[in-house]
Formats: structure tokens, sequence, C-alpha cells
């Protein structure tokens, strides 16, 4: 009899700590998730911004280059 308490009571202990681990892995998921969330995506938006009006900026940059050789020039 001893014997089967015993068994249920490792048993209900190993249910109990699955259970912990399944709520432990989801917090950790969600403090994951948040963090992405919160970091990532605006730097995503950001260099998204930045990426696009880069090519926007090269002929800019080549014009101003050639205005400044042409006042170096005269």
């Amino acid at each position: 009899m001893f014997t089967l308490f015993v068994i249920f009571v490792f048993a209900w202990l190993f249910v109990k700590s699955v259970g912990l681990a399944f709520h432990v892995t989801w917090g950790l998921a969600k403090i994951a998730a948040t963090l992405l969330f919160v970091i990532a995506l605006p730097l995503l938006v950001v260099f998204a911004i930045l990426g696009s009006l880069l090519p926007l900026l090269l002929p800019l940059a080549l014009v101003a280059a050639a205005f400044g050789i042409l006042k170096n020039c005269a």
C-alpha cells in the first residue's frame, strides 16, 4: 500500500513539474517576443527608411562633389 502511495506521489510530482516547465517556457517565450517587438520592430522600421533613402542620397552626394570640384577649380 505504501508503495502505491509513493508511486502516486512521484507521478503527481512529475506531472506538476512538467506543467511548471511548460509555464516557465511560455513565460520566457512571452518575454522574448516582447523584447523583439519593442526593440527589433522599431529598428526594422528605422533601417527600412534609411535603406530606402540611401539610393536617393547617392546622386545628391555626386552633385555636391561636382559643385565642390568646380568651386575649387575656379
